[in-house]
């Protein structure tokens, strides 16, 4: 698919599809004519994307944790150094701080929706 495409599904500007692919997060091919192709899996691969950085990580960190997950690389634990597995425990640290967090205002925030009598709410919430 096209970027055009690609920007549309996965509700991002191609700008930014442009952006991730400097980064190393995102590989498109090329045709014929120059046009950026991707494949059906790079929408998957976008959400995720911004999944993550959504939950503050940096894309240095995305692009090694795509490489692990063998979306885009072949890069394996085996080959992990000491310094790189360093810095993914440090990340690890920070995102289970991030979910704790989340957690407890999750909860609250259920809690008040209860205690307002709106319950259903935060049912509905929790569905979609």
């Amino acid at each position: 698919m096209k970027i055009g495409e690609l920007s549309e599904r996965a509700g991002v500007a191609p700008r930014l599809l442009r952006y991730y692919e400097e980064q190393g997060l995102l590989a498109s091919t090329r045709s014929a004519n120059g046009y950026r192709d991707y494949a059906e899996a790079d929408v998957a691969t976008v959400e995720r994307i911004r999944g993550l950085l959504g939950a503050g990580m940096t894309t240095r960190l995305i692009r090694m944790l795509l490489d692990m997950e063998g979306v885009r690389g072949t890069e394996t634990a085996a080959q992990c150094t000491r310094t790189v597995a360093g810095e993914i425990a440090d990340e690890l640290a920070g995102v289970e701080d991030r979910i704790t967090c989340l957690t407890r205002s999750r909860d609250t925030m259920r809690a008040w929706l209860a205690a307002a009598g709106y319950a259903e709410l935060a049912t509905a919430a929790q569905a979609s």
